[in-house]
């Protein structure tokens, strides 16, 4: 039998399918959720950096290692259990603790993090969130009280989610202690597994829309940048309506506005890609919640749309600005490259009609100056043809004026025929 051979990869990429199982939280509880974005150098994130930062926490507590360069980790740490988990950009930390303090959101749990640790986290933090889990016996448990007593009031967002087994509340503000609160009412049939996954979805929501909002954070840094080459690009394009001094001049300037704006997409590509692919998964976690109205109250849905997306639609608005500007830059070089071009080629026929006037003055010159050459070099050889002919004389009865006079047409012409022969062989 013939041993098939499995693609090296095939066992990891189907455990990875399987490797962040969805927590496991009875009700009545109580959970701290913290998230980090590591800070990042030339060489890009260490995330050896943030598992040796939870090895220090599981050694505070004595707990046992998950395996080397693991990406998720679940385990008991003291009286609690640790969810841990590495992301692309960020990582997670989610305690769950059993029964519900005294005191709404309390920061006992929370308190699970050593405040030495806490101080020495490899990065900083994106956001946390105290939640409280609470059994609810009866439809009207005081649920209205109790979610406007704990949250501000135009804030709230409250939802029955997963087929009216929970309802979840939260205003998404940061308290004074640095958290946000979340709150969870479970049915009694709600088991320990569906609440578990409806707490991560609130997590997952909670951070992904704050690293969401990195990009609008980046857009506003942008915003007055954008300005100043927006009104440099519209002057330049502006000016090119009319007559410029320097044409070549206002194409550097082009180009170098053009390179600006190709360098800000190119530092800001990640980001804006970051920040869609954050708010679709916002947006698939709610849906995923199934969620019908409480009350009159808003949902979660309703929240994002009115405080969650203007801002991711600021940023995408930015982002197709940004490649607006540098496709009307690129154009505008392209426009005035070809008119320095139309210019120059006008200037090399003003030149060539110069050069070519020069040459025809110059052909004439050369002309006139064949003819005085003809009567220089006739004068010198008739010259020595009198020298040669002057035995003649005598014999010939004939005076030196008589001989010259005969010899000076003959010595023209031939002069005359050898220059002309000479200038036709070299033309």
């Amino acid at each position: 039998m013939n041993t098939i051979v499995d693609h090296p990869l095939r066992y990891d990429l189907s455990n990875e399918l399987h490797a962040r199982p969805f927590p496991t939280v009875e009700a009545p509880s109580r959970a701290a959720y913290l998230a980090v974005k590591p800070a990042e150098n030339a060489a890009g994130r260490d995330r050896e950096a943030d598992f040796a930062h939870l090895l220090k926490l599981l050694d505070l507590f004595g707990a046992q290692h998950p395996k080397p360069g693991a990406t998720h980790y679940f385990g008991q740490i003291g009286r609690h259990h640790l969810k841990w988990e590495s992301h692309t950009e960020f990582v997670t930390y989610t305690l769950f603790g059993p029964g519900n303090a005294e005191r709404p959101f309390d920061e006992e749990t929370f308190a699970v993090f050593p405040q030495d640790w806490l101080a020495e986290l490899p990065g900083t933090r994106v956001t946390s969130a105290l939640i409280r889990i609470e059994l609810l016996t009866r439809e009207d448990d005081g649920i209205t009280s109790k979610i406007n007593e704990w949250f501000v009031p135009e804030s709230i967002a409250v939802s029955r989610v997963v087929d009216d087994q929970l309802i979840v509340a939260s205003d998404f503000r940061i308290t004074g202690s640095g958290h946000i609160r979340i709150a969870m009412f479970a049915k009694p049939e709600a088991g320990p597994n569906r609440i578990g996954r409806v707490l991560q979805r609130l997590c997952e929501i909670e951070t992904y829309k704050s690293m969401s909002m990195l990009g609008l954070a980046r857009v506003r840094k942008l915003g007055p940048r954008m300005a100043r080459i927006d009104e440099s690009l519209s002057l330049v394009v502006s000016d090119m309506c009319q007559e410029m001094k320097d044409p070549a001049e206002t194409l550097q300037l082009l180009l170098t506005l053009s390179a600006e704006l190709e360098n800000i997409v190119a530092q800001n590509y990640f980001r804006f890609g970051a920040t869609g692919a954050y708010e679709t998964i916002v947006n698939q976690r709610i849906d995923i919640l199934r969620e019908e109205r409480f009350g009159g109250r808003q949902t979660f849905a309703e929240f994002m749309m009115r405080r969650f997306d203007p801002a991711m639609r600021t940023v995408k608005s930015t982002e197709a600005r940004l490649h607006v500007m540098s496709e009307r830059a690129t154009r505008a070089a392209e426009l005035l490259r070809t008119r320095v071009d139309v210019e120059r080629s006008a200037q090399n026929q003003e030149l060539l009609a110069s050069m070519a006037k020069r040459a025809a003055a110059q052909l004439r010159l050369q002309r006139t100056v064949e003819g005085l050459s003809v009567i220089a070099i006739s004068y010198y050889a008739v010259s020595l043809s009198l020298y040669l002919l002057g035995p003649l004389e005598s014999q010939l009865d004939v005076s030196k004026p008589v001989l010259a006079a005969i010899t000076t047409p003959f010595v023209i012409l031939t002069v005359w025929w050898a220059v002309r022969r000479k200038r036709s062989k070299l033309e």
